[in-house]
């Protein structure tokens, strides 16, 4: 097991990174409980898989337990959901020392992280992540949210957890695709600040999503701690922490377009996404064309979307795009701010891309289906 830690002052809080971290989970968790009683949330899917082995941990610990089931899909983070998780968790005594925690992927990490966040005015979370996608982004962090009809994560809180546990055994019972759709944000560490690191994902990457041991730990512990460094140095997003949307403002358009739903995945989306802001980049003179090639072709042999060709077959048009990214939560005084690159290693934030230059950009690669190296 490795251990990352999130350095906030007052909320500081260490990521275990293992094999067999589930198994261990209540002696890892009761240090850090006001009380030894905690709520399960859980992934309704996750919880046939997963369920008994931390309920059995969590015995083992003294810790007492109940458990919430929230239905599996990006559907649950909305307000319908959140409500009725609330009026469950108030229907099992919830109290301020009664901590909670999320066991399944980004959408119950989002979903409890919010609950904890607004229930009694604030209680404290755990997050037991079981995608590689929650356990390398979504699940550090702090950031909370659920979706509406104006565009996802749109309302949230910033609320860290306590710990996060990261049993990288768990993601054996992962489906390729959800896998796949991880390895994206693992791609997104290495393109926006570690050069060396996307190097070694050239070369170990079909290790990684194969789910190898050694290479899985060293990409999830890499990316914990590349996210554990730009948290602890703006833990609210008003700068660094925005680049860590590389690949988002076009991920969620295109997201919100396909009805997140499982038609087109989270990281999916993002892949494409990452795609296109490398493209635009190299469009605005910023990027070595040869690192738009690189970007596209690692996450083409993943298995990943890399134009729309790839993507299922809605009828794409950028203006209802364009319209998705104007509800961006990057947006400032009407302006999309776009997280670009100046090649791989390096990502910057700009406010000063001209709409028309991004919409033709569209245009063009929903013409040709293609996004060109």
């Amino acid at each position: 097991m490795k251990t990352v830690r999130v350095e906030l002052d007052q909320r500081s809080y260490d990521i275990h990174v293992g094999p067999s971290v589930l198994a261990d989970a209540g002696r890892l968790m009761r240090p850090v409980l006001k009380a030894p009683r905690v709520i399960v949330v859980a992934d309704a899917r996750v919880a046939t898989l997963h369920g008994a082995a931390l309920a059995a941990a969590l015995s083992e610990a003294g810790i007492a337990h109940a458990t919430v089931d929230v239905p599996p899909g990006e559907g649950s983070k909305d307000f319908a959901h959140l409500e009725r998780l609330i009026e469950q968790l108030l229907e099992r005594r919830l109290e301020r020392a009664t901590t909670l925690v999320a066991l399944g992927g980004g959408v119950v990490g989002d979903l409890v992280g919010f609950a904890a966040a607004i229930a009694l005015r604030g209680v404290d979370y755990v997050q037991v992540p079981t995608t590689l996608l929650a356990q390398v982004d979504s699940s550090v962090g702090g950031k909370t949210a659920i979706n509406t009809r104006h565009g996802k994560n749109l309302v949230g809180s910033f609320h860290q957890p306590r710990l996060v546990l990261a049993d990288t055994g768990v993601l054996g019972t992962l489906p390729r695709r959800e896998m796949l759709a991880g390895y994206a944000e693992v791609v997104k560490y290495g393109v926006i600040g570690d050069a060396g690191f996307f190097a070694w994902l050239e070369r170990y990457g079909a290790a990684v999503t194969g789910g190898d041991a050694d290479a899985l730990g060293h990409a999830v512990t890499t990316s914990c701690r590349a996210k554990a460094r730009v948290v602890a140095a703006d833990e609210r997003e008003a700068g660094l922490r925005e680049t860590l949307n590389f690949g988002h403002t076009f991920g969620h358009a295109l997201e919100a377009e396909a009805g997140y739903g499982d038609a087109l995945l989270h990281g999916e989306a993002v892949a494409f996404g990452m795609v296109l802001a490398t493209r635009l980049s190299v469009e605005r003179g910023l990027c070595p064309e040869g690192d738009l090639a690189r970007v596209r072709a690692h996450l083409a042999a993943a298995g990943l979307p890399t134009r729309f060709a790839d993507l299922p077959q809605f009828r794409w048009n950028a203006p209802r795009l364009m319209q998705h990214m104007a509800h961006d939560k990057k947006v400032q005084d009407q302006r999309i701010r776009f997280v670009l690159t100046r090649g791989i290693g390096t990502a910057f934030t700009s406010s000063d891309v001209p709409p028309a230059a991004v919409a033709a950009m569209l245009e063009t690669a929903i013409a040709e289906r293609a996004v060109p190296a």
